[in-house]
């Protein structure tokens, strides 16, 4: 038989005196669709760490002097709580989580954070795709499960994702980038010759592009092709490092 619990049906099936209840026509959390709830935080830092759980982030530097937040949260639970938002930052650390307790949700967030222009940054998210954009100052960015994508950014990028890709664009010029990947693709372009490349990745294929220059250039694969299509010189101030466990590996010029 069919019941409504708050609102929506869940079919009830009988067995062995056990009733078993089915999730009906609920469908997952939408939070674009959810309404904007906005917060102003005061800063004075030169530098912020996100601690975020359960939520995808959109994060750019303004012409501000506080850390401004936007949130959309949607969700549903059954035989539980949720989702129950919250915001705070102290001693420079802005935390965000939304918590679902329930014995079937599905609950989801985005928040959008824009921070004083010269602040570094430091992302800790735990589940959750990562955008960063804009940046001039240096940038670091770890998600447990997600995929991390950065765009028109000029400081040093330290970038890892436990489960996701990681992606960073053309419009990127900073001079120094490290990567670490233990299952996703990485796909890198450089809008400038870097001084220095350092991808690492446990399952991944890795691909990277740079302007035209002369690389000193390291790629090992134990399962997978190494295509190493760049000008080569042994002792060069641009070092290119690229290596993977199990997946292809491109190091290739834009032009």
């Amino acid at each position: 038989m069919i019941v409504m619990v708050a609102g929506r049906p869940f079919r009830v099936l009988l067995a062995s005196g056990v009733a078993v209840f089915a999730l009906a026509g609920c469908g997952v959390a939408d939070a674009e669709g959810a309404p904007v709830e906005r917060k102003a935080f005061a800063f004075g830092g030169d530098a912020l760490t996100i601690d975020s759980d359960n939520s995808e982030l959109v994060i750019t530097p303004a012409d501000i002097d506080e850390v401004r937040v936007e949130r959309q949260v949607d969700g549903w639970v059954f035989m539980g709580s949720g989702p129950d938002a919250s915001w705070k930052l102290v001693d420079g650390r802005l935390t965000l989580r939304v918590e679902c307790d329930a014995v079937a949700s599905s609950c989801g967030a985005v928040h959008r954070i824009q921070v004083p222009r010269g602040v570094a940054v430091s992302v800790e998210d735990d589940n959750g795709d990562v955008t960063a954009e804009g940046f001039t100052t240096p940038l670091k960015v770890r998600s447990d499960n997600g995929d991390v994508r950065v765009r028109n950014v000029s400081g040093a990028l330290d970038l890892g994702s436990g489960n996701g890709d990681v992606e960073v664009g053309d419009s990127v010029t900073s001079p120094a980038l490290a990567v670490r990947s233990d299952n996703g693709d990485v796909d890198i372009t450089l809008g400038a010759v870097p001084r220095k490349v350092d991808v690492v990745t446990d399952n991944g294929d890795v691909t990277v592009t740079v302007p035209r220059a002369e690389y000193a250039v390291a790629g090992s694969s134990d399962n997978g092709d190494v295509d190493l299509d760049v000008p080569r010189r042994d002792g060069s101030g641009h070092v290119v490092s690229v290596r993977s466990d199990n997946g292809d590996l491109t190091v290739r010029t834009a032009n």
